[in-house]
């Protein structure tokens, strides 16, 4: 038998189900807020992750899906969605042409790293970017987005908020950092020796419990941020603040590229065991000059899908109530007006017709096991009269409805 590889996994109702409930809210609210949807390659030049997610990151090091292609190209499946959105924008040369864009994306990502519980070699993300923007006011508005999203989807969350500061704020940082690291060299694990001399912001994020005791006397950022980065974030905080959005500060909330700036951002839940981050987003406003197009501000977050519909599965069953409408008949020669009917019906309710005559009592079994709402079933009487016999299959109640008002019954339901 062949089955399906190794960290990857089917989608079958009512997972599929939850899945498309995610999306459709993501894309539905991310529209409301003024974002367009973006569709790029799965496939992508590993040189663009390269350059975007950085040589000394794991996801580069490690756990990208690479290969050759049978052209000698050096690609990869894409371990992350605003790496491909930024080179559509400079692709498409939006970034000379100046204004505003906002665009949403959902779809999978892929890591070849070990399969365990909670990450997969496939995985689905949606995220939003923003282009040609510095305001702080559109940072306020992807948080508060994502924080709607988050609330529709009925999943608890804290917002975590820092602030990276501006370029000459890094600098200065890293410096303090670098100083702090060599002090404790002797102390600090392998992984965070080599990672002080490529991108010492990294080592704050190493899973060494050792090494995080002694990071917790680190120097933080924001010890480190000048007036136009104190500005903006307490801006950003005030806006928050008046629109009913709750948030904690987090010193310790870093990103470890050069060209993130400013906002920095998590949704985090403790829904499914251990805290861990659902939803994670920021400024970046040197991404686009950094992978060659013309400089331009960028700002943006992403979800992950699985965590956000492990975290639902626990407390929702709507993905499995029953619903819609099973059309049967008694007998052959009904059939006919069944497919008719059940067509109808489609108009405002799912409907599904049966194909085969069969005794009342078998069609209710049918009903039942496919989790329908409700059994319509014509015999004899039925096309006489020309009223159907619909039973709801939940409470047991009975009734007949004429033809010409069946889209009307089922139209709310």
């Amino acid at each position: 038998m062949i089955t399906a590889l190794r960290g990857m996994k089917d989608l079958l109702p009512p997972t599929s189900i939850l899945y498309e409930k995610v999306i459709k809210t993501c894309t539905k609210i991310a529209a409301k807020y003024g974002y367009e949807s973006i569709h790029t390659p799965h496939l992508e030049a590993t040189s663009l992750f390269r350059r975007s997610v950085g040589e000394s990151s794991d996801i580069v090091g490690k756990e990208m899906y690479q290969f050759e292609d049978k052209g000698g190209n050096d690609v990869c499946l894409r371990p992350e969605g605003t790496a491909g959105v930024v080179r559509a924008f400079i692709e498409a040369k939006l970034d000379r042409a100046g204004g505003v864009h906002r665009w949403c994306y959902a779809g999978s990502m892929f890591r070849y790293e070990r399969p365990q519980k909670g990450r997969l070699r496939e995985f689905h993300q949606f995220g939003v970017e923003c282009f040609g923007e510095g305001s702080v006011y559109e940072d306020a508005n992807i948080i508060t987005m994502a924080y709607e999203i988050l609330k529709s989807l009925e999943i608890k969350t804290t917002l975590k908020l820092n602030s990276l500061g501006t370029a000459s704020d890094m600098a200065e940082y890293k410096k303090r950092l670098i100083s702090f690291l060599d002090a404790n060299d002797a102390h600090i694990c392998e992984d965070c020796k080599r990672r002080k001399q490529t991108n010492p912001i990294r080592v704050l994020d190493c899973k060494n419990e050792s090494c995080q005791i002694i990071y917790a006397n680190a120097p933080l950022i924001t010890d480190s941020l000048g007036d136009e980065a104190r500005t903006d974030f307490a801006l950003l905080q005030d806006i928050l603040r008046q629109n009913g959005v709750e948030y904690e500060l987090d010193a310790r909330l870093v990103r470890g590229l050069d060209y993130y700036c400013k906002t920095a951002f998590e949704f985090v839940s403790d829904e499914i065991g251990a805290q861990s981050a659902v939803t994670g987003g920021g400024r970046y406003d040197r991404l686009v000059e950094y992978l060659g197009g013309r400089a331009s501000y960028g700002v943006g977050f992403a979800m992950g899908i699985e965590r956000l519909m492990a975290i639902m599965a626990l407390k929702q069953e709507t993905s499995t109530m029953p619903n819609g409408v099973y059309v049967g008949s008694l007998d052959d020669e009904f059939i006919p007006l069944a497919f008719s009917l059940a067509n109808r019906l489609r108009k405002s309710v799912k409907a599904v017709s049966c194909y085969e005559p069969r005794k009342l009592a078998k069609h209710l079994q049918a009903a039942n096991n496919g989790g329908f709402k409700y059994a319509l079933i014509i015999g004899e009487d039925e096309a006489r009269s020309e009223q159907a016999w619909v039973k709801n299959l939940i409470n047991g109640d009975e009734r007949r409805i004429k033809f010409d008002t069946l889209v009307q019954e089922f139209c709310d339901e």
